[in-house]
């Protein structure tokens, strides 16, 4: 059955960066999408804002405002929603943020998921999609990254966080043969992007001819996704509702699938950018030197991602192409185009 065609889409973090994108897509399908986001002031609102009012008029969008850590309130929006699908994006963000006050990470990506995951067993919804990250890779340091290998040691409570919700998905898959898939995600960038992320801070900082804060001496290399490219992946999972594997052992378990209807993806560009090349490319589109403040590794930080994207190119026939060059210039075009007239140069 087309997704259009599958009733209502429940899209939580509608309002957030990849929920946005996503959402556009999905009623440029023709979808019906109900969109869910607390609109929480971790990060400028009136970038949340000015998504959603993109969104708001469009023919199948309804959005409505929800903590999905609240039990009750999350059970009604499923039950009145009664969706088919759910693409679950919100949570809280950030790996810094989250030694600064992890009680919002237990509260947003533990009970809130939970709550979410309840919801889709009684709703019995046939595909629940939620979002991962490359974070959950932790200390390893075999690359690239693959959904295969162990994750057991995380280096910040937002990536425990996030593999604690892999965890509970899988659960549930299991116990009642939810179908789920999980996306761990590899630094995302693009327009309308997050502004705690370091292209985001970059561009503000070199643009006002402040100081950019360079960590680990800029030996930092990052496999950074175009956010079309991570639309484009979710879009074709959707359509894959996981089986399970009749080749799963558990003399020799495989972290990437399972026994239930249960699989992980990894989204990357499968090629680790070094930052220094990433300002660099930005300093060509801006037509600005940065200023570098050369400083340490930040605790909860890796010194380098690269996803293997074996498994969702087997699965969907899609690998991410979008080079950095090119992505960096249409966030800046983004950025100097759309986002500073709505934000003032003043606060730029």
């Amino acid at each position: 059955m087309p997704l259009a065609h599958a009733g209502t889409i429940l899209l939580t973090g509608a309002a957030g960066f990849i929920g946005y994108h996503l959402a556009r897509r999905l009623l440029d399908e023709g979808c019906t999408v109900l969109g869910v986001d607390s609109l929480n002031e971790y990060y400028d609102p009136r970038l949340k804002r000015a998504r959603l009012e993109r969104l708001m008029g469009r023919p199948g969008f309804s959005f409505q405002r929800l903590d999905l850590s609240g039990r009750e309130a999350t059970a009604a929006l499923f039950a009145q929603a009664k969706p088919q699908v759910v693409v679950h994006l919100a949570a809280q963000a950030g790996v810094r943020y989250s030694i600064q006050n992890p009680h919002a990470y237990a509260d947003a990506n533990l009970t809130g998921f939970l709550n979410v995951l309840e919801g889709c067993r009684h709703s019995q919804v046939a595909h629940l999609v939620y979002a991962s990250t490359s974070s959950v890779y932790g200390a390893n340091t075999r690359m690239p990254f693959s959904v295969h290998d162990n994750v057991d040691h995380p280096l910040s409570l937002y990536a425990a966080t996030k593999k604690a919700g892999e965890l509970m998905a899988h659960t549930y898959s299991h116990l009642y043969r939810l179908p789920v898939t999980g996306l761990r995600f590899f630094t995302v960038y693009g327009p309308w992007g997050r502004p705690d992320m370091a292209l985001f801070l970059f561009t503000q900082a070199m643009l006002a001819g402040r100081p950019i804060s360079v960590f680990n001496q800029g030996r930092m290399r990052r496999d950074f996704t175009f956010v079309a490219d991570i639309v484009e992946g979710v879009r074709r999972v959707l359509d894959l509702v996981p089986q399970p594997n009749p080749a799963w052992s558990g003399e020799a378990p495989d972290p990437g699938t399972s026994t239930a209807p249960y699989r992980l993806y990894n989204i990357g560009n499968h090629n680790p950018v070094e930052l220094m090349h990433l300002i660099a490319t930005l300093e060509a589109a801006l037509g600005v030197e940065a200023i570098k403040e050369f400083l340490p590794m930040q605790p909860g930080d890796v010194p380098a991602t690269y996803a293997d994207i074996h498994d969702l190119t087997q699965a969907t026939g899609f690998t991410p192409k979008t080079t950095i060059e090119d992505g960096v210039g249409k966030f800046v075009r983004w950025y100097q185009g759309e986002w500073l007239p709505i934000i003032g140069q003043r606060d730029a």
